[in-house]
């Protein structure tokens, strides 16, 4: 690796964690702050809205990217818009909060526009709108799941850190750059919050690892499924925690404190340890991952069909003993 992008990649953390001090600092002084509640996992009022660092280092990072790979600079610059306006409708929620009906035609168009581009690539439509549901999926995953104190930002971590050992070349640096960008925001938010991700931050975190998804869908042969592997703790706790409540007859779309994390601090468990079990599993998730890429289809897809079984039995056996 040149040492020019040796002293890109520190500058992707430095600006990011000089970034979330700024964000830090504005939030206190508009009084732009989250307040304890029965639907929050928190105990005392705390900034919110430092995911801004992540988003403008990530865009930094595109506009950079843009000038030294003219090849890439038209699928860069999609991409920087569709994070653009995924982190723009989630700051104005963050400042004001808007109806999630809003919230959620936005998304659809970023979506978009990460599947335009895969359509481009591939040609294939049906990969297109496998992409589309993906992105406006896995950028309210995110939002669900950004509760607690680093989870959300340590996951994406391990989703970069997972993605970037399979691309190809110059393209693995994607997945290096949102990890570094999330770890330059970490030390402000964990263990100790000093400040919240905010929807700018957690909505924009899902669509970039929804494009490092997409992108290795297109770059690499690993298939659709295992590429679901390095995100199952978040797919899993999400997605049937809103299953259940949907098969409840409850307001799925309402805040609430229900997902497996939340109970756990409920519980009386501690937002570091939490967290921490959180990245235990996805460390094992993207060693699955990692071992697996090279396998023939068939059996990719059999791996990651019986690694989410085995986190959705581990799902509910942990959420009933929750429960009583």
């Amino acid at each position: 690796m040149f040492p020019g992008v040796w002293i890109g990649l520190l500058a992707v953390l430095a600006v990011a964690a000089v970034l979330t001090a700024c964000a830090r600092y504005y939030a206190l002084r508009r009084n732009l702050l989250d307040q304890p509640g029965e639907r929050r996992s928190h105990g005392v009022a705390t900034p919110r809205g430092g995911g801004i660092a992540i988003v403008l280092t990530l865009l930094l990072a595109v506009v950079a990217g843009a000038f030294y790979w003219p090849q890439a600079r038209t699928t860069l610059l999609v991409f920087g818009l569709g994070l653009a306006l995924v982190a723009g409708i989630g700051w104005w929620d963050d400042h004001r909060p808007l109806p999630a009906v809003r919230r959620l035609l936005v998304h659809v168009v970023a979506a978009s526009l990460l599947a335009g581009l895969v359509w481009n690539a591939t040609g294939n439509p049906w990969q297109a709108a496998l992409a589309l549901l993906f992105t406006t999926s896995l950028i309210n995953i995110w939002n669900f799941m950004d509760g607690i104190n680093g989870i959300a930002t340590t996951q994406a971590i391990l989703a970069g850190a997972a993605f970037a050992l399979v691309l190809p070349g110059p393209l693995a640096l994607a997945g290096v750059v949102l990890a570094l960008a999330c770890l330059g925001f970490l030390p402000f938010n964990f263990p100790r919050a000093r400040i919240f991700m905010g929807d700018v931050g957690s909505g924009a975190l899902g669509y970039a690892v929804a494009a490092l998804v997409c992108l290795a869908s297109v770059a690499t042969t690993v298939s659709w499924l295992l590429l679901l592997v390095p995100l199952t703790a978040f797919l899993v706790d999400a997605g049937f925690t809103l299953l259940a409540r949907m098969l409840s007859g409850q307001r799925w779309m309402e805040p609430h404190t229900q997902h497996l994390y939340q109970r756990a601090v409920k519980g009386g468990a501690t937002h570091t340890s939490v967290t921490g079990m959180y990245f235990v599993f996805g460390l094992f998730s993207i060693t699955v991952f990692n071992a697996c890429t090279y396998l023939q289809p068939r059996w990719e897809a059999a791996v990651a069909v019986t690694w989410i079984i085995s986190a959705t039995g581990l799902w509910l056996l942990l959420r009933k003993g929750m429960r009583h």
